[in-house]
């Protein structure tokens, strides 16, 4: 489970990296760039929404899938058949993010967004070393062998699963089904699965938006190298795997509400600061603050989702969908870059998803003080 997350998280955070050397070689505008991140999120959201009670078919159809997607990638001659490639990946992508967030939200109902965040370290992990490999690699290596071999990381997790699940014993139970003594959840009211639809759905552009184009911004308006570049978002993921392990102590002390409220506060400061800087170190700075500050977003949401207790359907749309915010807010920072001649124009986006979830926290928080009905009732 923490193996496959891991991968995800490499996955994910994967065209960042190597987006400014995609674009060289094929030739490719930033409207152009952004369309690679719609195809694989486009991918994740459809990998998403059609994940099963049957958590066995779903990580293994997702490790398959990564396999299938990103080896094919590592061989696209054209953007083309990236774009295809990309969606088959991050299908797979979708697919394992969506069962392994399921399971554990469904397994831990005490202090469960400590829990999550403790787990999403591994994902955060996996997106830091996507970063970290690229800077050491690819001066190194081509970039169709480094490819290949992340596909066949994907390979390796899923034979393990294979072996493991032939094996029998309590693994298999966990990862057949999820647990029944859970239950399959009350069901959401239309309105809290708008609600939660909806900060998921920012969220994911926004992140998205902040680590998939920040190699690109770093190489424009601080460093001009673009290994230098690379490692400014790695600053920003390794920011995020730390601020995933401190929040996973924090939610033990602090309600998600609250952390959730924090979070996006600083999140909308620090992307602000992000659109200004113009020097290395500023920028770097910015990385640093806004890893940190989104860190426990994700888990303080999901953890006050499961506490709704939807049915498994509802609460694998509802993390689903994020995928396509992802897919939608970094290809039109692309559009608005190209349009404008300026990727800090283009980083009002990511600024106004911000400032739009935090009305959001807020206006929840306001609805339930006045008494009014819960966001789990009609």
């Amino acid at each position: 489970m923490v193996y496959g997350l891991g991968l995800a998280g490499l996955g994910t955070a994967l065209l960042g990296p190597i987006l400014p050397l995609l674009a060289r070689q094929w030739q490719m505008q930033d409207a152009q760039s952004g369309l690679l991140m719609t195809a694989k999120f486009c991918g994740a959201f459809l990998g998403g929404v059609t994940v099963q009670r049957n958590l066995r078919r779903s990580l293994v159809m997702g490790m398959a899938a990564g396999v299938v997607g990103f080896g094919g990638f590592a061989y696209a001659p054209g953007m083309g058949w990236g774009l295809v490639a990309l969606f088959v990946g991050g299908y797979g992508l979708g697919q394992l993010i969506t069962a392994t967030n399921i399971l554990a939200g469904r397994r831990f109902t005490r202090h469960r967004g400590s829990a999550l965040a403790a787990l999403n370290f591994a994902f955060s992990l996996g997106a830091m070393l996507s970063a970290l490999l690229a800077a050491w690699l690819l001066p190194v290596f081509a970039l169709r062998t480094v490819l290949v071999g992340f596909a066949g990381m994907f390979g390796v997790g899923g034979g393990w699963l294979l072996v493991e699940l032939r094996g029998g014993g309590a693994e298999v139970e966990l990862l057949t089904e999820i647990p029944v003594a859970t239950g399959e959840g009350q069901g959401l009211g239309w309105r809290a699965y708008v609600y939660f639809a909806a900060l998921l759905v920012l969220y994911g552009g926004l992140e998205t938006c902040l680590s998939g184009w920040l190699t690109t911004y770093a190489l424009r308006y601080g460093d001009k190298t673009l290994v230098v570049s690379e490692y400014t978002t790695l600053l920003l993921w390794m920011a995020l795997t730390v601020g995933r392990a401190g929040s996973s102590v924090v939610m033990l002390r602090v309600g998600e509400q609250a952390v959730q409220r924090i979070s996006l506060v600083l999140a909308a400061v620090f992307t602000a600061g992000l659109a200004v800087a113009h020097t290395a170190v500023g920028i770097a700075g910015c990385a640093v603050l806004l890893g940190l500050s989104l860190a426990p977003f994700f888990p303080a949401t999901f953890a006050l989702l499961m506490a709704e207790r939807p049915t498994a359907r509802q609460a694998g749309v509802v993390l689903a969908v994020s995928g396509l915010g992802a897919a939608a807010l970094p290809w039109l920072m692309g559009v608005v870059s190209t349009r404008a001649g300026s990727l800090q124009v283009a980083l009002g986006l990511p600024l106004g998803a911000a400032v739009v979830l935090l009305g959001l926290a807020v206006a929840a928080k306001r609805t339930q003080r006045s008494g009014a009905v819960g966001l789990a009732q009609e």
